[in-house]
């Protein structure tokens, strides 16, 4: 894996993209709305959030007529229009990865799951608050969001969801929320993270470096998937600085290191169960970046 680092988008070339996106889903007569940082910076900032990466709009398969096949369709009309578009596909949604003009666009068209829909990385947020979307005006135009929108970011972000937060302080409080609502018990999955390997359970391992080179003991490691319903776990590092784990697929996760005062939380990990993996931070980037995790 080569390591990248996110730097914020071009926000002049955001606000054409997402106008473009909302004409070309206008024109399919598809319903979607903004979620996540681009949702938050519309309705409480009126603006993009400066150190936003990417767009982040969402639909969701089930409702308002959408089905797996029209999200097919909606992404090679997308192609046609420029954007490259890969669907990926995993148990709680549908994603399509959109890019034009160096710019990250993800729609993810969400599984319905009991009455809820679940975000990243597995949180859990009640349909009803996307059966009436509310109309907001956003960069001179109309967009829609959840409603009612205050609910949604209690949900997604906290109890202070107004108060700005720094790169870094955002991936925090979502695991914060993660950890209080996991429903690991509903899914056939497992996710096993300790510091003993069992070699009936664990498959893989990661294996900390401090900032001076050496094995990390009791450093505090958390996993979180981001497309399976199976919560997070914890744990430390034992005396050589590993971590054994069982992962229920080969997909993306959220992987949290506390070195010392020092927390880096990498929020897209592409990880797969039977591989021994190695974390090294990177003094000059410690937030931001992304297949940080090194295969051995």
């Amino acid at each position: 894996m080569n390591s990248t680092v996110f730097e914020p988008m071009n926000m002049v070339t955001a606000e054409t993209l997402l106008k473009e996106a909302k004409q070309i889903l206008d024109q399919l007569r598809l319903a979607f709305f903004l979620r996540h940082g681009t949702c938050l910076g519309a309705v409480r900032d009126q603006a993009f959030i400066p150190w936003d990466d990417d767009l982040d709009i969402g639909s969701i398969i089930g409702l308002h007529g959408l089905t797996e096949e029209i999200v097919e369709q909606a992404a090679a009309e997308f192609r046609k229009h420029g954007y490259s578009a890969e669907v990926i596909d995993s148990e709680l949604h549908m994603s399509v990865d959109l890019k034009k003009s160096g710019v990250q666009m993800d729609w993810t068209c969400y599984r319905i799951i009991g009455d809820s829909i679940y975000q990243w990385p597995v949180l859990k947020i009640p349909v009803s608050l996307h059966e009436n979307l509310k109309e907001i005006d956003f960069l001179g135009t109309k967009f829609m969001v959840p409603n009612p929108p205050e609910e949604y970011f209690r949900l997604k972000y906290g109890a202070d969801w107004m108060t700005p937060k720094e790169a870094g302080e955002f991936e925090q409080e979502v695991l914060d929320l993660m950890a209080d609502n996991s429903d690991s018990n509903d899914s056939e999955n497992v996710l096993n993270l300790t510091n003993e390997r069992d070699p009936k359970v664990h498959t893989g391992s990661l294996k900390v470096i401090g900032f001076d080179g050496e094995p990390a003991v009791d450093t505090e490691v958390t996993i979180a998937p981001t497309s399976v319903l199976t919560g997070l776990d914890k744990s430390t590092t034992n005396k050589d600085g590993y971590v054994f784990f069982s992962l229920p697929e080969e997909a993306c996760y959220v992987v949290a290191v506390q070195l010392g005062d020092s927390k880096e939380i990498l929020y897209l990990e592409e990880l797969e169960p039977g591989v021994e993996y190695l974390y090294a931070p990177d003094p000059e980037n410690l937030i931001g970046r992304a297949n940080a995790l090194i295969a051995q």
